[in-house]
């Protein structure tokens, strides 16, 4: 996979984040503007001597409002805006194509878009999620409340089951699985993180193929 995307991909997915709904449109603004001027601090400062109350100032919001969008003060770093996206561009996958199929094509267009586009806010939040421990079991805690519900939501969507379906909630489980090897493998040096999306097509394919080791 490139982090160089063709214009027309670019344009496609800037085009899925528009369908969202206003009021959602609305909060992912706002949060990036939260996140963007506590990365900064983050950076001048250091993370624990950057408080909420510096960071809700820089974005000229109350620490109230500030916690309307982020529980913790880790979230701040660990949450991102494409969660949703990933489940609106999962959602509009081609029904013949088995889950993993249409996730691999998701991320397919994801994770580059992402790298393309917002390669150093994906640096900082990595950076920082390997140098403070409360960040890394934050990031742990964040995958298993926002993108594992979502991947246990869009699958029973695609699959006509339950959420509570033990087999949807495995193979959800799954995927958050190959995230997370990914994600280990970068922090402990193994790959570089522009090779992250293929790590990730690849652990994908693998699970699919049943891991014929």
């Amino acid at each position: 996979m490139s982090t160089s995307l063709p214009e027309h991909l670019i344009d496609r997915l800037d085009q899925r984040l528009e369908r969202l709904p206003l009021r959602e449109r609305k909060k992912l603004k706002t949060r990036r503007a939260i996140q963007d001027h506590a990365l900064r601090l983050f950076g001048e400062r250091g993370y624990d001597e950057t408080t909420v109350e510096q960071i809700a100032e820089a974005a000229e919001i109350s620490p109230s409002t500030f916690f309307r969008y982020f529980p913790t003060k880790e979230d701040v770093v660990v949450t991102d805006e494409y969660d949703p996206i990933m489940a609106e561009v999962f959602r509009s996958q081609p029904a013949e194509l088995t889950p993993i199929q249409a996730l691999r094509t998701t991320l397919g267009d994801l994770l580059p878009y992402m790298f393309a586009t917002d390669m150093e806010v994906v640096m900082t939040r990595m950076r920082l999620t390997t140098t403070v421990p409360a960040l890394r079991a934050r990031t742990f805690e964040s995958l298993r409340e926002g993108t594992h519900l979502i991947l246990k939501e869009v699958l029973a969507e695609r699959t006509g089951r339950s959420q509570d379906d033990l087999d949807i909630d495995a193979l959800a489980w799954a995927v958050v699985g190959v995230l997370m090897s990914a994600m280990y493998a970068w922090m402990d040096g193994k790959v570089q993180i522009e090779e992250m999306p293929d790590l990730i097509d690849h652990n994908l394919e693998l699970l699919e193929s049943g891991f014929p080791l």
